[in-house]
């Protein structure tokens, strides 16, 4: 597999037994049961791993969150704060692509329209690569409390940017934080977009209806996420890898009887690091040991699921 520095330079960027009680018996059998897939992937997968790379690094405010103390005096810049986000452009995705080639695999990767802005041409290769350019806003304003001519101004302004550099439309969207607002479904959906990935009530794709029309879930995660436990709780590449191989075989082993997929979501100045990409290496060659485990990116996920006939409708 070519390293990254050879894409450069040949791409030039371009029931038990007994008696049962009765009232909970009753009760069970009147509960309204929970929708459950019925077949598994019609692709005959036996396990989908839908990996996110969140391509944000750049397009952060002034004095973001970071690994520093928020303790700077009013009206001075976090410059210390700004080079870790550097790292995620200059070293993260550069490290994370060439671990995704390594591998075979194709991710998506969510986008911020400033962080494409000032990194075009990174933009452009993830693309090039194979991988899928999904929206993440235009930067990293939150967008549930817009009202609806801002809030489409925002959505369209970040795809635009995504287009200008990568030549590509995205589908697939996610919001700063997930925290979508009342209007944001119905933009999407009049704006061409075909999913959207700000819900974690499921293990497997759905269709939600908006404006009467057919519109993909794909479950997101807080659980298999390095921003929420590597630099949120301050997890071990150890404890990280542990928690998401359990997550795994868990998924793997309901597999067998149903649709199943696990999300793992990494960002660009986290999950790029050395420590963690040679952790995601070892959790990656763990998974492909195992029959029927594929890799896909959220944008043929969510085709799989409109053409499928098992696929759960909310």
């Amino acid at each position: 597999m070519a390293t990254r520095k050879e894409f450069l330079k040949t791409a030039g960027l371009v029931g038990l037994a007994g008696m049962v009680n009765p009232t909970v018996a009753m009760a069970q059998a009147a509960a309204p049961k929970a929708a459950r897939s019925g077949p598994g992937w019609a692709d005959g997968s036996r396990l989908v791993v839908s990996v996110s790379m969140q391509f944000e690094a750049g397009g952060q405010p002034d004095n973001p969150e970071s690994p520093f103390p928020r303790n700077m005096l009013k009206g001075y810049k976090d410059l210390p704060a700004a080079t870790w986000y550097e790292y995620g452009y200059k070293e993260g995705i550069p490290r994370m692509l060439d671990n995704w080639d390594k591998y075979g695999i194709k991710v998506t990767s969510h986008m911020v329209g400033s962080a494409v802005e000032k990194n075009p041409a990174l933009a452009r290769e993830i693309v090039q690569r194979g991988h899928e350019a999904a929206a993440h806003g235009l930067d990293w304003s939150p967008q549930y409390m817009l009202p609806y001519e801002e809030e489409k101004k925002f959505i369209q302004g970040g795809m635009e940017a995504i287009r200008k550099a990568t030549g590509i439309t995205p589908v697939g969207y996610n919001a700063n934080w997930l925290r979508r607002g009342d209007n944001t479904l119905t933009i999407l959906q009049e704006l061409g977009f075909l999913y959207h990935i700000d819900d974690l009530s499921r293990d497997e794709p759905f269709i939600t209806k908006v404006n009467n029309i057919d519109f993909v879930v794909v479950p997101y995660t807080l659980r298999c996420n390095d921003i929420q436990l590597i630099a949120g709780q301050w997890f071990s590449t150890d404890q990280f890898l542990r928690q998401i191989k359990m997550e795994f075989d868990q998924l793997y082993e309901e597999s067998a009887k149903r649709k199943r997929m696990m999300s793992i979501s990494f960002h660009d100045r986290i999950g790029g690091t050395p420590q963690l990409v040679k952790a995601t290496s070892e959790l990656f060659a763990y998974m492909q040991q195992h029959p029927g485990v594929v890799f896909k990116r959220k944008d043929d996920i969510a085709k799989m699921a409109l053409a499928d006939k098992h696929t759960i409708r909310e």
